[in-house]
């Protein structure tokens, strides 16, 4: 059975266009590879406008210990220190840490037995002495 050739043009012309539509698709998508691909572009950056980088990265180093090294001593109206205000900051992550290890207590207590009969179906098969090293 011949088909007909209107029918044969219509098919051919449809495989070209799926064709024409996998290249494009791609095309875009090593487009978006390249565009997307970002320590490439800091290292082209970088090798183009290498003083640039150098120097703003002393000028941040410089700029971060300038800040660190001017630290004032702050007095609110009550009178406290800058060296109380630490020590009740302190205070506060210490109860902070006290909650957090609590709740990780109570999560680990409620898990328990799962994770024990998690490990129970694992090793089920376990026979102590039957797998015995040979020197």
């Amino acid at each position: 059975m011949a088909k007909d050739p209107k029918q044969e043009r219509e098919l051919h012309e449809l495989r070209q266009q799926i064709a024409h539509s996998r290249d494009r698709l791609a095309r875009d998508l090593s487009g978006l590879r390249y565009e997307l691909d970002f320590p490439l572009k800091f290292r082209k950056s970088f090798q183009r406008n290498t003083k640039v980088w150098i120097s703003a990265v002393v000028l941040t180093g410089v700029v971060m210990t300038a800040r660190a090294t001017t630290k004032k001593k702050v007095v609110d109206a009550r009178g406290k220190s800058g060296q109380q205000k630490k020590g009740e900051e302190q205070k506060k992550g210490l109860m902070a840490a006290g909650l957090a290890m609590g709740a990780l207590r109570f999560a680990a207590t409620m898990l328990r037995p799962l994770v024990v009969s998690f490990v129970t179906r694992k090793l089920g098969g376990y026979q102590p002495g039957s797998a015995q090293r040979k020197w």
